[in-house]
């Protein structure tokens, strides 16, 4: 009975992790793309477009991650227009809500990381892809951005663990990833010292993975500025 209470809660554990890691892909993806997105608007000087951005950035970076779960799961169903959007389709699941606010959230800190990357490639690299008849536009998306998220590699991965704990918080959406799935677990059978543990190991096994993932990573994509 012991051995079939055990695995029965070993499995939901493991569904939460899936579910855990699930989130951080997803959320990573769409924020990468629309960090990219931002970094290379930014980059066009153009007030229009910079003005809204770093209020956008400032703002994110500004308020807590938890905030941002509420805003979206809770405040977005107060909106009759966009219940009545195709918007719901997708805000109506607190998987999806978690997704965005991880995903708006890393955006702006990796806009950030990006922009910083973009401004340490050095200048004689435009300069040659001008003299070769290259666009600006042209030359940042080939040249100058593949460097760039090489030498921002390095403190990517430490956005990428800050994501991995952030899915923690989607447990107060209603989501069953790993921290949800503890916190039930924990309350029906009082080992609250044993269940967080366990899974606090589990976490610390995917940090480890992240972390070795990223030095392979920078080995093979080593930025090399001489």
């Amino acid at each position: 009975m012991n051995t079939l209470f055990t695995y029965h809660y070993l499995t939901k554990i493991l569904a939460g992790t899936a579910t855990t890691v699930e989130l951080m892909v997803a959320a990573l993806v769409l924020g990468l793309l629309l960090a990219i997105i931002i970094a290379l608007a930014t980059q066009t000087k153009s007030w229009f477009l910079n003005t809204p951005l770093n209020a956008y950035i400032f703002l994110i970076r500004g308020t807590p991650m938890l905030l941002q779960f509420f805003i979206i799961y809770y405040g977005s169903a107060q909106f009759i227009w966009i219940k009545a959007s195709p918007l719901w389709l997708v805000l109506k699941s607190p998987f999806w809500c978690a997704v965005i606010a991880l995903a708006i959230n890393t955006s702006a800190y990796t806009a950030v990381l990006i922009n910083g990357a973009i401004k340490s490639v050095p200048k004689g690299e435009l300069a040659a892809c001008q003299a070769l008849g290259m666009g600006k536009m042209q030359a940042m998306w080939h040249i100058i951005l593949p460097h760039a998220m090489r030498i921002a590699l390095p403190a990517y991965s430490n956005e990428v663990i800050m994501i991995l704990k952030g899915t923690s918080l989607a447990s107060t959406i209603t989501v069953l990833e790993l921290t949800g799935v503890a916190h039930q677990i924990a309350a029906r059978t009082y080992m609250f010292a044993e269940v967080f543990l366990v899974v606090g190991l589990i976490y610390l096994f995917i940090n480890v993975i992240i972390v070795k993932v990223f030095s392979k990573l920078e080995k093979q994509f080593a930025y090399n500025p001489a």
